[in-house]
């Protein structure tokens, strides 16, 4: 039996009060224990603060414990600096979160507690700690079988599915659907379908959800409330009722609620999804996750993960010693000079080309790790280059990343790019913190996809 109990629910901002108190006000975290008595600790929020108070009271220090972050915004951190345990000597704590490319937990966490925010630093505390960054990939903690999966953020964001004593539990926060310019416009299928979008990444993540007992998903929008959204880096409920649908999950939590809906709005949100269930057929249990609810879970187990990601998923190094080389190709200048303000921080070395002709060159004489093509670039149609490079005598160019930017990523044009051989899809208009960290991704996983360390 594996027992979780929901200590954080609410998402981008902590919002105690009347209107908050059967759900609660406290931002992301999620207490696991395994049937070994493992300790997991899924995001750091506000809610880690009455966890930590908690595990002092029933078990005493010292403590032993995992806490997996799945990224560094405010909401799934700020409760560290508070949580009881890390201070107390004697206790032990392994730390999770996405890394790479110079990006390290241990940096960010103490940049958080330095005096100018908090009058305790990182290196004052009293617990042995111990720092992990991950990629896209699997780890095991004790007897649980852990897989990483990037989220769809303006942030490099993982996913983690857990896998122990036959229960599998799905956190999926903060991730925002893969090519959908606007909802109600054809990349949806109506509730009864199930079916988010034939996108690629789509399906991925509906692979990653694949029969699990417990899904608790990233719910802080309405499809209503989702176009002045876009590129915030969040789900539609409807979306994450129609995720777990397809995926055949068994429950769905709503979790990561907005700060402004209050209770009554949450009761709201949860009739639609149960009636968006039914209009599908389903069977799918889904409720609004709560502050203190405790679920006790017995499973046989869902469907595997996808084991295209045996790559162990800790990052050991730190910077690539050779800048990878990125082409950015677009006629519009506004949007190639944002993409290059946007990438440069992160060490590239961007090559541009404002016509299709060009591109290809560039492509096949600098062989770049990764390429950003505009779908309508002059001399050569976006998808046209692809079809070039895929029959390229090359071997180099038929899986090499290429991701194509478009306005029209509708079901009938992603499915056309993706037979020519088309990667992933970056709808506009796109945040910048959104493409940097798609980007941040795609590296990632080819370093890891190629056996290259970091």
């Amino acid at each position: 039996m594996v027992r979780v109990r929901f200590w954080g629910t609410r998402g981008s901002l902590a919002t105690p009060g009347p209107t908050t108190l059967r759900y609660g006000g406290n931002t992301s975290c999620v207490e696991v224990r395994t049937a070994d008595g493992t300790l997991i600790v899924l995001d750091c929020g506000t809610g880690a603060h009455r966890l930590g108070q908690a595990l002092l009271a029933s078990a005493g220090p010292p403590v032993r414990g995992h806490l997996l972050i799945t990224h560094t915004h405010w909401d799934h951190i700020q409760g560290f600096p508070f949580f009881a345990p890390l201070f107390i000597p004697g206790s032990q704590w392994d730390l999770y979160a996405p890394g790479g490319r110079g990006h390290h937990l241990e940096a960010t966490l103490a940049g958080q507690m330095e005096y100018t925010y908090f009058p305790v630093t990182l290196e004052q505390l009293g617990a042995a700690i111990r720092f992990h960054d991950l990629i896209e990939g699997e780890l095991s903690i004790s007897r649980t079988q852990i897989v990483t999966h990037y989220m769809n953020h303006p942030a490099l964001t993982l996913g983690y599915r857990l896998e122990s004593d036959g229960v599998v539990i799905v956190y999926a926060l903060d991730h925002e659907p893969h090519g959908r310019a606007q909802p109600g416009k054809g990349d949806v299928g109506p509730p009864a379908a199930g079916v988010p979008t034939m996108h690629r990444e789509e399906q991925r993540h509906i692979e990653f959800l694949a029969g699990a007992d417990l899904v608790i998903h990233d719910a802080q929008y309405t499809v209503d409330e989702y176009p002045k959204k876009i590129g915030w880096g969040h789900t539609p409920a409807e979306w994450a009722v129609d995720y777990a649908l397809a995926a055949e999950a068994k429950r769905l939590a709503l979790f990561h609620h907005d700060p402004l809906r209050d209770d009554d709005a949450l009761d709201r949100l949860v009739d639609l999804c149960r009636q968006r269930v039914v209009s599908a057929g389903g069977r799918l249990e889904v409720f609004a996750a709560a502050e203190g609810q405790v679920l006790e879970l017995e499973g046989q187990g869902g469907r595997a993960a996808p084991r295209h990601r045996q790559v162990k998923a800790e990052v050991t190094d730190g910077v690539p010693a050779v800048a990878p080389t990125v082409l950015v190709a677009d006629d519009d200048p506004t949007v190639v000079q944002l993409l290059v303000e946007s990438l440069q921080p992160d060490g590239l070395h961007l090559l541009t080309a404002a016509d299709g002709e060009t591109a290809l060159r560039i492509a096949r004489s600098e062989r770049p790790v990764l390429m950003l093509l505009d779908s309508h670039i002059p001399g050569l149609e976006g998808v046209d280059i692809v079809r070039s490079l895929r029959g390229d005598s090359d071997p180099y160019f038929w899986s090499v990343p290429v991701v194509l930017m478009t306005a029209k990523a509708g079901p009938e044009n992603t499915a056309a790019g993706f037979a020519a051989g088309v990667t992933d899809y970056l709808p506009k208009p796109f945040a910048p913190a959104l493409v940097r960290a798609r980007v941040r991704a795609w590296l990632l996983r080819g370093d890891a996809s190629t056996g290259r360390r970091m």
